[in-house]
């Protein structure tokens, strides 16, 4: 799941342009540091959502027009070094009142929501913190064991919602006071910041995070292709 997420989004992203022909088995299940088996599972998967054709003798292409349906169509995340399997860290889960900064989630009813703050990989690399909320009538209690990485999958799959629009504002801001004492991030360091908005698919917010990330490893990526 998590190498059909990364290559999905470097195709959204116009790393692998239309028409392009993916690397050997062999040699793309080295980069991405897996095993050819579980590499393979990803490319079935990819081929299933109309994302990768295989050609009999020729090898593996993206296809042409190939719509992830993503909402990391244009923005995301990446590694001023290359390419990084996306994984995160649940530093903490909490059912909270509503903090002011929130907007106002669904009809505006609830007065709780869950926060999950989390340390976010790209490959090996420590690339962002990340703080989430979303509206705790969509579940009285959550066991953080339960939780996977993939949030938008837990949405749709726990929660019985999907994220189908976004809207993200770019800035910078200092470090959160939460930071693991063994990240590279510190209290008050400057960093990239990225505030997300995201509506589910009854056109309510359901969704609203917080990015801290380092501008000197990590970029924040739009590409229109």
């Amino acid at each position: 799941m998590q190498i059909s997420e990364l290559l999905s989004r470097e195709i959204a992203a116009g790393i692998w342009p239309d028409g392009t022909r993916l690397p050997t088995e062999a040699n793309l299940a080295s980069h991405l540091g897996v095993a050819v088996g579980t590499l393979r599972k990803s490319l079935a998967d990819l081929e299933d959502k109309k994302l990768l054709e295989r050609i009999q003798g020729s090898g593996t292409y993206v296809r042409k027009r190939a719509k992830t349906g993503s909402i990391y169509e244009f923005l995301h995340l990446e590694l001023k070094s290359g390419a990084g399997l996306p994984t995160a860290q649940i530093l903490s889960l909490d059912k909270l009142a509503n903090p002011n900064f929130l907007p106002r989630f669904g009809d505006g009813s609830s007065e709780q929501a869950w926060r999950v703050r989390r340390l976010r990989y790209l490959g090996k690399t420590p690339a962002a913190l990340e703080e989430i909320w979303f509206d705790a009538r969509h579940a009285e209690s959550i066991d953080i064991e339960s939780m996977p990485e993939a949030m938008h999958l837990f949405y749709r799959q726990d929660l019985n919602f999907w994220i189908s629009r976004v809207e993200d504002s770019v800035s910078a801001a200092p470090c959160p006071d939460f930071a693991p004492s063994d990240s590279p991030f510190s209290e008050g360091m400057p960093l990239g910041y990225v505030e997300r908005i995201s509506w589910g698919n009854a056109d309510t917010v359901e969704e609203f995070s917080r990015n801290w990330f380092d501008p000197q490893t990590v970029a924040y990526v739009a590409r229109w292709a």
